[in-house]
């Protein structure tokens, strides 16, 4: 009998940190569309709910998460969150199974799991100061 796992909450869509990751990808992903200046359209995102530290971070994760599942990251529609989306917030919660689903099992992958780690320290630093407030990019 597999060991039950308590709910993450970050795979909790009523926790507001569970926004907030789909907000940064999708705030990335205009962004970058753009040719706009990634990390700073993340810090003004983050900012409010103390994850100013976290711009860099999701920068990194998110560029190293499409270069391994080798295509652009697809983002969601208002409340609909993408197959991409809800990928991410398994692999940031641990319950995401990375190595199906990833073209890159070597340099990129190895990469993508450090920057998932430290994505989780920063999300639960920031995690007291994230309010439910809606988030725009």
């Amino acid at each position: 009998m597999a060991a039950l796992r308590p709910a993450s909450p970050i795979a909790d869509l009523s926790d507001p940190q569970a926004t907030l990751v789909p907000a940064a990808l999708r705030c990335w992903r205009a962004a970058r569309d753009a040719g706009a200046p990634v990390q700073q359209r993340l810090h003004k995102l983050l900012a409010p709910a103390r994850g100013a530290m976290l711009a860099p971070a999701f920068d990194s994760l998110l560029m190293l998460y499409e270069l391994a599942l080798g295509r652009r990251l697809v983002a969601g529609q208002s409340a609909a969150l993408s197959a991409d989306e809800r990928m991410l917030l398994g692999l940031l919660d641990g319950a995401g199974d990375r190595g199906a689903r990833f073209a890159d099992t070597g340099a990129v992958a190895a990469m993508l799991d450090s920057a998932v780690r430290s994505t989780r320290v920063l999300l639960a630093r920031a995690r007291r100061g994230i309010g439910g407030a809606a988030l725009p990019c």
